[in-house]
């Protein structure tokens, strides 16, 4: 037996959510920059013991003031990842903002994903902020969907969440 468990990526446009899901996925990174439209949906095993959990990763187009999201799309999730770019000091105030309206439809486990460790973070970034705001969330991870870093972490703390 395997369980489905459905995980929403959401942020702001150009943070990298369908980098983080190619590394985690496939263990690849791309410079191409491809927006995405709509949801693409990718799908990875993880083996628990005692249940392997087939992850249904929903990579969102990325969220601006412009165009919210479909709340619907969270509908059936276990969990959900916002993700914010260091490199852009706004994108933690777009992220903040896209998890109060998620946080009106769903209740499941929300994870903050600070993406693009390998760049230099922007010198307006207030550390002080993200950690005042990660306390709403269950767990933040500092990730590269370039290098890596946190990636395969973050997905298996995410799984295990779930799952307990």
């Amino acid at each position: 037996m395997m369980l489905q468990k459905k995980i929403c990526i959401l942020g702001p446009t150009g943070v990298g959510k369908t980098s983080l899901v190619k590394q985690y996925v496939e263990g690849i990174f791309s410079e191409k920059y491809l927006t995405s439209i709509g949801v693409k949906i990718d799908k990875k095993r993880v083996d628990l013991s005692p249940t392997p959990v087939q992850m249904m990763l929903w990579d969102l187009e990325g969220i601006d003031k412009y165009c919210g999201f479909n709340p619907r799309y969270l509908r059936g999730a276990a969990a959900y990842i916002i993700v914010a770019d260091q490199t852009r000091t706004t994108s933690l105030s777009e992220a903040m903002e896209i998890h109060s309206e998620a946080r009106n439809h769903t209740d499941v486990p929300a994870i903050l994903a600070i993406n693009k460790s390998d760049l230099t973070a922007s010198s307006t970034w207030d550390v002080a902020k993200v950690d005042a705001h990660s306390s709403v969330f269950h767990k933040r991870f500092i990730t590269s969907a370039k290098s890596g870093e946190q990636v395969e972490d973050m997905f298996a703390f995410i799984a295990k969440t779930i799952t307990d």
